[in-house]
């Protein structure tokens, strides 16, 4: 009597549907594993943009660059040696084609730059007010001006701030942001758009979604870490920043308040 060879169809149909349910299983894990190396790697291009900005500063007598005469990737360029890639998150590499295109993990372009990564632009060292909203005594300007000022007024109050509390880098959809306290969240991940977008909801800039909940960034003592989309209302992005603002827990702000993506996350 021969023996039978290979496989009949019912056994092969087994076979596949055992592979795609195995693959079922692992593809989230695996996705999961994926985003947790894109956030290290975002982290530790971050910290070399630390790095960066430590040596221009001390280059500059502690000043960073000042905005009206060159970006900050032109300004920055012998810092990261002109290298493209330090300019993008590994989450937004790909150029969005056009405005409609954009989006959380797309990259934009300015000037023949590419970027997914953004300053804080009140560290910029500007001479002057710009506009009547962004007074010159709310800028950083230098890593040894860590007071604040008396929100909404000119009048310096001396409190002093930590540097692991002023962000300066960091994800970005676009190459600068000038977030105030008074920032309302956007309505849906995608929708405050890249671009230059005015003087208000520049908090969005920065309040992104690519690494689940959080936003990578890197601080005035080039520490680098995760923030929580929410807690960037508490950090003190300029002299004149409310740290306890309508938008965290100390100002009142309960969880129906925000957008119905970021409700899930976690309040500060």
């Amino acid at each position: 009597m021969m023996k039978r060879k290979g496989f009949t169809l019912i056994e092969l149909l087994v076979v596949i549907a055992i592979i795609a349910l195995l693959m079922a299983i692992l593809m989230p894990a695996l996705q999961r594993v994926k985003e947790q190396a894109q956030a290290v790697a975002c982290q530790a291009k971050l910290r070399q943009w630390g790095l960066a900005f430590k040596f221009y500063t001390d280059d500059n007598n502690g000043y960073f660059n000042r905005r009206e005469e060159k970006l900050w990737m032109s300004a920055m360029e012998p810092y990261y040696n002109r290298d493209p890639d330090m300019l993008l998150c590994p989450t937004a590499t790909r150029l969005m084609q056009n405005s409609a295109d954009w989006g959380t993990f797309k990259a934009a372009t300015l000037d023949n730059y590419i970027f997914s990564y953004g300053i804080n632009s009140w560290c910029n060292n500007n001479a002057a007010d710009r506009g009547s909203t962004r007074w010159v005594e709310w800028f950083w300007k230098n890593v040894q001006n860590n007071t604040a000022v008396i929100p909404g007024t000119r009048t310096p109050n001396n409190r002093v701030v930590s540097a692991n509390q002023i962000p300066v880098f960091g994800d970005s959809t676009w190459y600068d942001a000038w977030p105030q306290h008074t920032d309302q969240p956007a309505s849906h991940p995608d929708a405050f758009g890249i671009g230059d977008r005015g003087t208000t909801g520049e908090m969005n800039h920065f309040c992104i979604d690519r690494h689940n909940g959080f936003c990578n960034l890197t601080f005035m003592d080039w520490s680098v870490r995760p923030v929580g989309l929410k807690e960037l209302w508490t950090l003190k992005w300029n002299r004149n920043f409310d740290t306890n603002g309508a938008w965290t827990k100390a100002g009142g702000v309960l969880q129906e308040d925000w957008p119905v993506w970021l409700r899930l996350y976690r309040d500060y």
